[in-house]
């Protein structure tokens, strides 16, 4: 994977959590619901966040074949 690509992937990663992270979807989560006494909105953002840097680890990590 040359240097250009992973570049493009890692901007995509990060076009994925500003979307993931803004308002709109924030406001679908905010509600009183709670997941094992945790308000659901935390639960969301920790999820998110995890699986982003999972994601940005692969592309970082990945070898070039």
């Amino acid at each position: 994977m040359g240097s250009g690509l992973k570049g493009q992937r890692l901007i995509a990663l990060f076009l994925l959590g500003t979307l993931l992270l803004n308002y709109p979807l924030f406001s679908l989560f905010g509600g009183a619901i709670e997941v094992a006494g945790i308000p659901l909105i935390y639960v969301y953002v920790f999820f998110v966040w995890v699986i982003l840097i999972a994601l940005m680890a692969l592309v970082v990590e990945r070898r070039s074949d």
